[in-house]
């Protein structure tokens, strides 16, 4: 009986000893992928800050160029020459002009997507913030031949207030804006008869979890995305649009999710597409300066 006993005694050491190795290599197997992810999020810090650094330092030299070329330009005019020697040199200087320019948005874009977000939240009247950048919106709108409406169904105001930082929501919803006015533009360009229309609207609802929010719309009557082009729409510089940068709608979408919010696409080829933002009404959770959202496509 004795020995059975201490059979069964060694048998349990053993078989607490191999769950307490078996626990060991399950920790130490966690903490180096702790550690493994610590380095590449340090690596990727260090990398963010080298090519901000960088595009700053690109920046203001490009700067430079497009000030010289302005007045090399000037120059150019007043020369005591032949038109016909004075045309090309204008239009290349043109061409120089209009390429710094660009690139200098580019690098804008570029700044404004890597940068850290930091947010200045206060409660915030969207239907107010809306009219306001109708506004500011309405020349562009008009110069592409788009009919601009605002509407609003909250018979109390404060229906529409949400802890945001509105500065922030206003760039997001305008890449938005001009995203939807220039493909309807171009839609326009090869179908004159197109209709022309970008509705922004304002709702309120209640979300799955129970929390309340508010939902900016973005409306067009545009020639609508193909699905395989929306699976890719919030893709750093994937872009269908000669000349664009590829960041307005991934900068958008990085504005909101800081938010705590997410943008919902709805779009049908020929109809239009609708551009959703939700915005939790407390604003994003606490102590979270860059709440992941998860953008949904229907």
């Amino acid at each position: 009986m004795l020995q059975g006993l201490l059979i069964g005694f060694g048998v349990g050491v053993l078989v607490a000893a191999w769950a307490a190795w078996l626990l060991l290599r399950r920790h130490l197997r966690r903490l180096r992928a702790a550690e493994r992810r610590a380095r590449a999020a340090e690596r990727m810090a260090e990398i963010g800050a080298m090519t901000s650094g960088l595009a700053h330092e690109i920046k203001n030299p490009l700067s430079t160029v497009g000030l010289n070329a302005q007045l090399l330009l000037e120059a150019i005019r007043d020369l005591p020459i032949e038109e016909s020697d004075r045309s090309p040199l204008v239009n290349r200087i043109g061409a120089l002009r209009r390429e710094t320019e660009r690139l200098a948005g580019i690098l804008q874009d570029f700044l404004q997507y890597a940068g850290q977000v930091r947010l200045e939240v206060r409660p915030t009247d969207l239907d107010a913030a809306l009219q306001e950048l109708a506004d500011f919106f309405m020349p562009e709108a008009e110069r592409n031949g788009v009919r601009l409406r605002v509407v609003t169904n909250h018979a109390d105001r404060a229906a529409a207030t949400a802890r945001i930082d509105g500065k922030l929501i206003k760039q997001a919803l305008l890449n938005l804006m001009l995203n939807a006015t220039q493909a309807m533009a171009a839609a326009g360009a090869k179908d004159p008869s197109r209709p022309r229309e970008l509705m922004l609207r304002t709702e309120t609802r209640r979300e799955a979890d129970g929390h309340p929010s508010v939902v900016v719309h973005v409306t067009d009557t545009g020639p609508g995305i193909a699905p395989e082009t929306l699976a890719r729409i919030f893709d750093p510089y994937f872009t269908t649009r000669a000349g664009g940068s590829g960041l307005g709608l991934p900068t958008a979408r990085r504005l909101v999710e800081a938010h705590g919010g997410r943008i919902d696409v709805w779009s049908e080829i020929g109809k239009g597409s609708d551009f959703a933002v939700v915005l939790p009404v407390d604003g994003p959770p606490a102590g979270d300066d860059a709440a992941q959202g998860t953008p949904s496509v229907r």
